[in-house]
């Protein structure tokens, strides 16, 4: 039978509201952990449009804890700001445990962890979704890191390793008997990686299985596909990622088409130049000139892609001098003709 859900629809909005600690999540659009994407500079600039939750690039527990220089700078995880997670990884419970008290001490308000990564670099280290394989190792790791802090701990995971190991729902029971808050599904098995289409339907064995929150991921970039995961997963709510590239304003997009929520004034013109520009300058401040030039330019290709301007792509994305790219993005993005979609 069917758990009773852990959360409500509020009756006045029709929209569903749960927290996580400290964190009122709703509406129940949240950003997805892409690594190398979703940094702080990004997860700033999707808040500001509005989201019920963002989480950090996925962060390695050992290399968090022993303060490797590239794992510190990734660490710049958002502590203090508004309804942030902190996304771990990892395969031992001890590393776990510890970088689930070191990120709780140091202000993170939720810990996610990461069993859903395809990776290879990270599934041959037996972290990730290779986790899948070894419900009863997950478990540990899981355990550990509830009974290591006190703030509110969510996993995310994907249907299983293979068709023949569709093991979602058994562990989802499983995390929630041990504290777990939430749980993301994205809606592929890991041999998938990110091919075919994400099976919504699939995920509503596990919301089906657990009373806590469930949400849909996978393949959901506009309102009408997130309305379509609801309904085949019975989801109460869903996570975004690819779809934010180039459209941090997507998530707040999709709150107002399905929960009314207040719809975001979404930039043309000079004032979408006026973003990217803030948001290039975000990324040179955070990562320094030298490498925030070469970080930024996926974020500077999904832009201009977003904006049908794909013709400037080759000028902005080979521009070292930081004036000249700001320079070549005002006179891509600038034109009143060219609007953003």
């Amino acid at each position: 039978m069917p758990r009773r859900p852990a959360y409500r629809w509020d009756g006045k909005d029709d929209i569903v509201t749960f927290t996580l600690g400290s964190a009122r999540i709703s509406p129940p659009v949240l950003l997805a952990p892409l690594a190398g994407i979703t940094d702080l500079p990004f997860r700033r600039l999707v808040s500001r449009f509005g989201t019920g939750l963002v989480v950090s690039e996925m962060v390695a527990s050992q290399e968090v804890v022993q303060a490797r220089p590239l794992a510190r700078a990734r660490a710049e995880l958002g502590f203090g700001e508004q309804a942030t997670s902190v996304q771990l990884a990892g395969r031992e419970p001890y590393w776990m445990a510890e970088a689930a008290r070191y990120v709780a001490d140091q202000g993170a308000q939720v810990i996610d962890i990461n069993m859903g990564c395809p990776a290879k670099k990270v599934t041959t280290g037996y972290s990730g979704s290779a986790l899948m394989k070894d419900p009863d190792h997950a478990l540990r790791l899981i355990e550990a890191v509830v009974g290591a802090v006190d703030v509110p701990v969510t996993l995310k995971t994907r249907l299983g390793w293979n068709d023949d190991c569709l093991n979602a729902p058994d562990l989802a029971r499983r995390a929630e008997g041990a504290g777990v808050r939430m749980v993301t599904i994205h809606g592929r098995t890991r041999c998938q990686f990110y091919k075919g289409r994400a099976d919504w339907a699939a995920i509503r064995r596990v919301t089906e299985a657990v009373g806590v929150p469930v949400i849909a991921n996978g393949d959901i970039v506009d309102a009408a596909t997130a309305r379509r995961a609801l309904e085949l997963s019975g989801a109460c709510g869903v996570m975004v990622g690819r779809g934010a590239q180039g459209r941090p304003w997507a998530l707040a997009q999709i709150a107002a088409d399905l929960f009314g929520t207040a719809a975001p004034v979404i930039p043309q013109g000079a004032a979408l130049a006026d973003l990217v520009a803030g948001h290039y300058d975000d990324m040179l401040s955070f990562y320094g000139r030298d490498l925030g030039v070469k970080v930024a330019r996926k974020h500077l290709g999904w832009y201009l892609e977003t904006a049908g301007r794909e013709d400037s792509r080759s000028a902005v994305l080979t521009a070292e001098d930081p004036a000249r790219v700001v320079r070549l993005i005002r006179a891509a993005l600038s034109s009143p003709e060219r609007e953003a979609a």
